[in-house]
């Protein structure tokens, strides 16, 4: 199984466009210290030849001109990209299928349902591409059965229900149903290999835990350091747990839920928000991950399992 970063950071991405932080501004400056970023999103292959695409962020274009899996080969038209798996329907994940349109046939698109219907009534981008390449729906189970999107059927995907929110314009904003959230996991048959993804993870009960604590590599939810970090800078009143993150520090942060895990797991943060001190990489914050041994996501980071 062959996994590509296409993005990394959070909504906004790295720089975020009307962002003034200290992070924001040292990567305008050009200092070493910090890499560009763009909205999260990965590619997920069994041979490196066909993928299926995971979340389509706004700056789909721009992974896809850097990534050559993606390119078109043997026509005209054509894309390495075969399916699109959406784990949520916030803006951050779906508005690059606005960019997709051109497609010469409809997208296949599983989704749940909460999200299917998130994004054909609060925000029915599904809708607006049917007057384009159109939508191939795939309904996406939550009840534990293996499913296997368009380009990568040789792996066998499972999704989970987390404990998160929905987008704001959902229906059910305040009260979150199952679906409107999912972590993911990937095994290959082939090697026995797992990998668990979730870029959105509020909480890290029994059932995530076992999931992560079972797979080879985990790519799961590094959007704030500290559940205040909004508020603190006078961005936000909301905390991160308020919008469905949980934070890398403190008591029942994600170092700790990570370093519970067995030692051959491989520990991956992503979706990275611009106000988190760890896009540093010379800031104590990301030294501290790199002594418990938690890597953070980069564009174009390539994974092998």
């Amino acid at each position: 199984m062959k996994i590509r970063v296409l993005g990394s950071a959070a909504g906004g991405g790295f720089p975020q466009w009307n962002c003034n932080c200290r992070n924001c501004q040292g990567v305008r400056e050009g200092s070493a210290n910090y890499r560009r970023r763009t909205q999260s999103s990965i590619a997920v292959s069994a041979d490196g030849a066909r993928w299926t695409l995971v979340n389509a962020s706004p700056d789909i274009l721009q992974q896809f001109q850097s990534f050559p899996g993606t390119w078109p080969t043997g026509g005209l038209r054509g894309c390495g990209i075969e399916s699109v798996v959406l784990v949520d329907a916030q803006i951050d994940h779906t508005t690059g299928l606005y960019m997709l349109r051109e497609k010469g046939s409809p997208w296949p698109i599983w989704t749940t349902d909460p999200v299917f219907e998130d994004l054909t009534r609060g925000n029915p981008i599904l809708h607006l591409l049917e007057h384009y390449c159109g939508v191939a729906r795939r309904a996406l189970p939550l009840d534990g059965h293996r499913f296997h999107p368009e380009g990568s059927a040789l792996l066998d995907w499972h999704a989970m229900p987390l404990l998160s929110a929905a987008p704001p314009y959902s229906p059910h904003r305040g009260n979150p149903v199952p679906g409107d959230n999912i972590g993911l996991t990937i095994r290959d048959p082939a090697t026995g290999k797992r990998v668990f993804y979730s870029p959105g993870l509020a909480e890290v009960d029994d059932a995530v835990f076992d999931a992560m604590a079972g797979a080879d590599c985990v790519m799961v939810d590094g959007t704030f350091w500290t559940d205040d970090e909004m508020i603190t800078l006078g961005l936000s009143k909301k905390r991160a747990r308020d919008i469905g993150h949980l934070a890398q520090s403190g008591p029942g942060g994600m170092i700790e839920q990570l370093n519970r895990l067995p030692k051959h797991v491989r520990r991956i943060l992503i979706h990275i928000n611009n106000t988190n001190p760890i896009l540093d990489e010379s800031s104590p914050e990301r030294a501290m991950l790199n002594a418990a041994g938690i890597e953070v996501a980069f564009d174009g980071m390539e994974i092998d399992l």
